[in-house]
């Protein structure tokens, strides 16, 4: 039997544990990436680890999330970061510099190679060959500190792609399509692999555009062959060296196999509040819109921003418009200035943010309130984009451009002839942005520089063999990791600062929940179904662990926020009978004993406390995994194990 791009990739870089689906597998990994708004926890990981150099082939810090400068909190964490980054061993790209996404894709990715990034689009590295997956900072501490990264067996899904995009048409529809037909939950567990005849038609930053929107499925990664046009995507870089051609074998085995005519599809957006929401963009014509933004790693390349500038060129945006553009890294921005097509934008009345995340983690452009925004990035959970009552629509650039200019959602196909964009022969390489990190010599000498807002990283509690836990919150289905611990600009700049997030725990949902569950001291939360989905954020885990959260039951997981959970120590468990769900009020509490024993076994009774009734707690986990619990959370662990 042959083998998928994938099961290659896994099979030259596992340590242990068998490639069945399912089955726990340990990976080396080559390469791992942090950005500011997880990094100050994953590198404080690393300083409470006690590895003095990093392991890895390379690592890197990027500066994208948390740009804005309104208080010295973000500026001490940056000052933080790039003094454990050149202390530790780690590569530091500076503020301004780009997206991690973008900059890594250009600069650093590697066909054939594993990263893992404390940010949950780090597959966007899959659009060149890379096996590249989102993780907890936790987890990508112990990888840097030269400990494998855990995972399940993922099943192996294809899509094949026959046809060719139409004008008008691009990789974000593709996307979207995808996400239509899959749903936010369709690739749990799952590496998703791009194939057929329709993909060579595809270039490198619109296949990384398909594999950053795999997180969206909640996949493990996805992935596309590395063929020639990856090598002249990396000759353009002046990196032709790093190429490796890989393709997956003719009878390689899929769990699921999805077809796709590139020919067939149509401009699409994602209506709020969720990236699965996916209608033609036509049937939304007549929803005005006050708001546009374009860029964040999912559309910020050099060939996104000529399509837009090409579309700009020339008109003015509607009246009724605000529009925003950052380009993806200061690659792009020096090309989009040196060709001309940056006055274009300036002078059709865009404003130019910097090479940053920016808007898409509600970190500054949040729309007007009951706003209509429409926007080229991954997500449009309610409240992400740090206006609680907006609606926010998914897009592509050429969707967002058309819609810019008309004042109203838009099928950029009645605009006329596309525009003829031609990408240039030569890309301009400059990674004076990049700081290396001193010699092993010098480093021994060097002190990590913390500012006030910097604390400890949070302790965890060995779990106890009995617990009564009030539920301190109910919550419903697809619940993200932006409901438990929100972004934006209000609340990114503590995100070293556990104590103080934790103030702001599931704000979205319930205001008074953090008072309530530091009242109750020990509780659990109740989720429906994809519980944690989106962001890798481990803060996620770390807040209610500072409550005094210690079990989480819901119907089901998304992957990354399952590992932190247990990472936190906190106990993940599923209802053995979904209907159970409805049993469980707020307020009721859950009366357990000999759970250690019964973890093992992978059920729990749980007594409703003044009540006969017993419901069943199903908990799957690994050997390691309860390690990692009656350890009190992966750090203890990893101590006491060692790397």
């Amino acid at each position: 039997m042959g083998m998928t791009i994938a099961q290659k990739i896994i099979q030259s870089h596992l340590i242990s544990g068998e490639m069945k689906a399912g089955s726990e597998i340990a990976l080396r990994i080559d390469q791992t990436l942090t950005q500011d708004a997880t990094g100050t926890m994953a590198y404080l990981a690393l300083e409470n680890i006690g590895i003095p150099r990093v392991k890895t082939e390379i690592s890197l810090a990027y500066i994208d999330h948390n740009t804005l400068q309104c208080g010295f909190e973000n500026a001490d964490d940056h000052r933080y970061i790039q003094s454990v980054a050149r202390k530790y061993g780690v590569h530091f790209s500076r503020p301004g510099n780009g997206i991690c996404h973008q900059v890594h894709l250009e600069r650093f990715g590697k066909p054939g190679k594993t990263l893992i990034g404390s940010d949950s689009h780090t597959p966007t590295a899959g659009g060149i060959g890379m096996l590249a997956m989102g993780a907890g900072g936790m987890d990508v501490a112990v990888a840097m500190g030269g400990g494998a990264y855990y995972i399940s067996m993922p099943k192996m899904y294809k899509v094949n792609l026959t046809g060719k995009l139409q004008p008008w048409v691009t990789a974000k529809d593709v996307s979207l399509e995808i996400l239509r037909i899959l749903s936010v939950k369709g690739g749990v567990g799952a590496i998703i692999e791009w194939g057929g005849e329709g993909i060579k038609t595809l270039s490198v930053p619109e296949r990384a555009t398909i594999t950053n929107m795999g997180a969206e499925l909640g996949a493990t990664t996805s992935i596309f062959p590395a063929d020639e046009v990856t090598r002249e995507f990396l000759k353009l870089q002046g990196r032709e060296d790093d190429f490796i051609a890989l393709a997956s074998d003719p009878d390689a085995a899929y769990d699921k196999i999805i077809d796709i005519d590139l020919s067939a599809l149509a401009p699409m957006v994602a209506c709020p509040h969720s990236p699965d929401n996916v209608v033609a963009a036509a049937e939304k014509n007549q929803i005005p819109v006050s708001q546009v933004c374009i860029g964040s790693c999912t559309n910020s390349s050099l060939r996104d921003m000529l399509r837009v500038a090409a579309i700009l060129k020339g008109k003015t945006i509607a009246d009724t418009v605000s529009l925003s553009i950052s380009p993806g890294s200061r690659q792009v921005l020096s090309m989009l200035s040196e060709c001309g097509a940056l006055a274009d934008m300036i002078a059709a009345g865009a404003r130019i943010l910097e090479c940053a995340c920016g808007p898409c983690i509600g970190m500054g452009f949040s729309p007007a309130s009951a706003g209509v925004s429409v926007r080229t990035f991954n997500r449009n959970f309610e409240g992400r984009s740090g206006t609680r009552d907006a609606q926010v629509y998914l897009a592509s650039p050429e969707v967002a451009a058309a819609s810019a200019l008309t004042g109203f959602i838009t099928d950029p196909r009645t605009l006329g002839d596309y525009p003829d964009v031609k990408m240039p022969d030569h890309f301009l390489i400059n990674d004076s942005g990049v700081l290396a990190p001193a010699a092993p010599d010098e480093a021994v000498s060097l002190q990590v520089e913390r500012g006030p807002n910097i604390k400890p990283f949070p302790k965890g509690e060995a779990l106890p063999d009995q617990m009564a836990l009030p539920v301190s919150l109910k919550v419903g289905d697809n619940i993200t990791t932006d409901h438990v611990m929100p972004a934006g600009a209000k609340v990114l700049p503590y995100r070293s600062n556990i104590p103080k997030m934790a103030e702001f725990c599931f704000g979205v949902c319930d205001e008074s929940f953090p008072a309530r569950a530091m009242e109750l001291g020990r509780s659990c939360v109740v989720g429906g179904a994809n519980y944690g989905q989106g962001s890798s954020r481990e803060h996620a885990a770390l807040a209610p662990l500072h409550l005094g959260v210690r079990m989480v039951v819901s119907k089901s997981f998304a992957r990354i926020h399952a590992a932190n959970l247990i990472n936190a120590g906190i106990l993940p468990v599923t209802f053995e009978n979904p209907d159970d769900y409805d049993q469980l009020p707020q307020g009721a509490v859950l009366e357990m004993e000999n759970i250690h024993q019964s973890v093992k076994n992978g059920r729990i009774a749980a007594k409703i406390q003044n009540t006969d009734q017993i419901i069943y707690l199903s908990c799957q986990l690994t050997d390691r995994q309860l390690g990692i619990l009656l350890a009190g959370g992966l750090l203890n662990y990893t101590r006491e194990a060692g790397v």
